[in-house]
This record gives structure tokens, sequence and C-alpha cells, in this order.
């Protein structure tokens, strides 16, 4: 039975040829996955900013400025209303209460959903969250926290398992992926919590064990061919990881794409984030990282050890 193949054997693709245009490219989706975060902000959930979330269902998709005068007439404070998933699930934020027991929150809860049904017909209850201020605020630093470390470890692993240049290509390319997806929740306004935190220190695991792959390969490479140019090195090292790549990143989309149709609206957001995370990972494994090094001066000679020297015989020392 013959194997399926993506990418045939003989695939030669220059993809150093191309680089100034990736890495134009690249800069551009970066400066405006920045903008787009400072100026629009992101859609922090509950876990983040503190408050009571309450989800729930309606028959038909419910007018927001009558749901939101109804909730306000309880006097609860000033209130968020988000379709959430669907036009027919909306997502209702709730200043915290002032009181931290559990009994003040439930009692809150209650009271906007007898309220919502008497006013809507038909509406369900989905699911509600409540965090304090104070420990929305130590979620913010530790997720922020922990991106980060991770970013930082793992380019300083890349430097001490490699060259210098490997890890400064390597934390470029994590960045680039870590702020694309910052963007494009600050632009789509989908809900940021802690499980996108996860999703993103997935995606930063996928992106580096893409790119350890190609690196490892560029530098058997570099041993095996010292006289090649290193243009020509790298599109020979990217070319020979390609049909693992692209067969590693279609197996996972095709996991994710099933968990986005059929997994429910709770874990949409998870699941929009890996899947863009494994699509710019990819590109910047290929196009940022690997063609990176070429800017940052790699060449071959960087890879020789140099012989240790030994004690000399005396036959050495007498010639």
């Amino acid at each position: 039975m013959k194997l399926l193949k993506f990418v045939p054997d003989n695939t030669n693709i220059k993809f150093v040829a191309i680089r100034h245009w990736a890495f134009a490219i690249t800069l551009l989706l970066t400066v405006l996955a920045v903008g787009a975060t400072a100026w629009r902000g992101l859609n922090l959930g509950v876990d983040f900013v503190g408050g009571i979330m309450i989800e729930e269902s309606f028959p038909t998709a419910p007018d927001l400025e009558h749901l939101r005068a109804t909730v306000d007439r309880l006097g609860l404070g000033e209130s968020s209303l988000q379709q959430f998933g669907d036009p027919k699930t909306v997502s209702i934020r709730l200043p915290a209460p002032k009181s931290t027991d559990e009994g003040a929150t439930n009692a809150i809860v209650k009271k906007v959903q007898d309220t919502i049904r008497a006013e809507f017909p038909g509406a369900k209850f989905s699911r509600y969250d409540a965090v304090s201020g104070k420990v929305s605020g130590e979620l913010v630093r530790n997720g922020v926290l922990a991106v980060m470390l991770a970013v930082i470890g793992i380019a300083i692993f890349s430097w001490f398992r490699y060259e210098w240049q490997f890890g400064v290509s390597t934390f470029v390319a994590i960045m680039h992926d870590v702020l694309l997806t910052l963007g494009f929740f600050a632009i789509t306004r989908l809900e940021f919590d802690l499980n996108i935190v996860a999703a993103v220190l997935t995606i930063v695991g996928y992106s580096i064990n893409d790119k350890m792959v190609i690196d490892d390969r560029i530098r058997e490479n570099m041993r095996k061919y010292r006289k090649m140019d290193m243009k020509d090195l790298i599109d020979l090292s990217v070319n020979e990881t390609l049909p693992r790549t692209v067969m590693t990143s279609l197996t996972v989309l095709l996991a994710l794409t099933s968990l986005l149709l059929f997994g429910g609206h709770v874990l949409r957001g998870f699941t929009a984030a890996m899947m863009l995370g494994i699509v710019v990972g990819t590109y910047s494994s290929i196009y940022v990282s690997s063609s990176l090094l070429i800017t940052l001066g790699l060449t071959p000679q960087l890879t020789e050890k140099k012989p240790k020297a030994g004690p000399q015989t005396g036959a050495e020392r007498v010639g």
C-alpha cells in the first residue's frame, strides 16, 4: 500500500529567497496586533477583572437594550452584556458584591435569574462565575509571569543548546506567535480568561517543538556540509523537515476543528486560540526563525568544536 504524502520527497522550496518579504509581513502583523491590543484592549473575563458573570440562554435572540434595562433596574451596579457563542446566549457581567460571603453572591445570581425569567419567558440559566478583585489581580500577574518566563526560559535553553543566534531567533518567533494571538483576541472580542492563558502556553510549547526539530536539522547539516552556502543549507534543512511539520500541523488542526464544531461555546475561545497558534507557529518556524539565523550571522564554522589539547607524547616533544 502506497503511503500518502502531502509533501513530495524531492521538494526544494526556496524559503530563504523570500525572507525579506516574510520579515516585512511578520513586522507588519506584529505591529498591527500590538496596536489592536493597545487600542481596543482585551475582553478580559471575570478571572482577570473580578465580578460576577452570569450566562443565560434564550429561546430566541433577545433585545440587548431591553435585557440591559431589565438588569439595571435591580440596582446591582453597571452591567455589561455580550452575546456569547451565538445570538441566543448572553453573558451578563456585574460588579463583585461588597460582601465576600458566598451566600451574598448566590442571592444576587438568583435575583437576576428570577427577574430575567419573568421578563423573558423560556430563558434558561447556564452557569455563573464569581471572582473577587484581589484574586483577579493575582491571576493577571501570574498569567503574564507564566507566559514571559516560558518564552525567556525557552530562548535561554536554545542559546545553550545550540548557539546564541538560535536563542535570539527562537525568542523573536515565539513573541511573534504570542503577540498575534493577543491581537486576534483584541479584534474578535472573544473572552480572554485563564483558559486562553493555557492555550497561549500550549502554543508556545507547540512552536518550540517545531522549531527545535528544524534547528536540530540545521545544526546537523552544518556539521555535514561545512562548505555549503548558509542560504542553501537552511533551505535544505527546512525542506527535509517539511513533511513532518506539515503532517503534524494538519493532524492537530483536524483535532481542533472537531473540538471547535462539537466542543460547545465554552471551549470556542480556547480552540480558536490553538488553531491560530498552530498556523502562525508553523509560519514562524519556517519563514522567521530559520531565515533569521542568516541575518544574525550564523555560519557552519560556529558549530565546529576546537579539539582539547591533550598531553604530548615523547615523540611529539622530541619532534
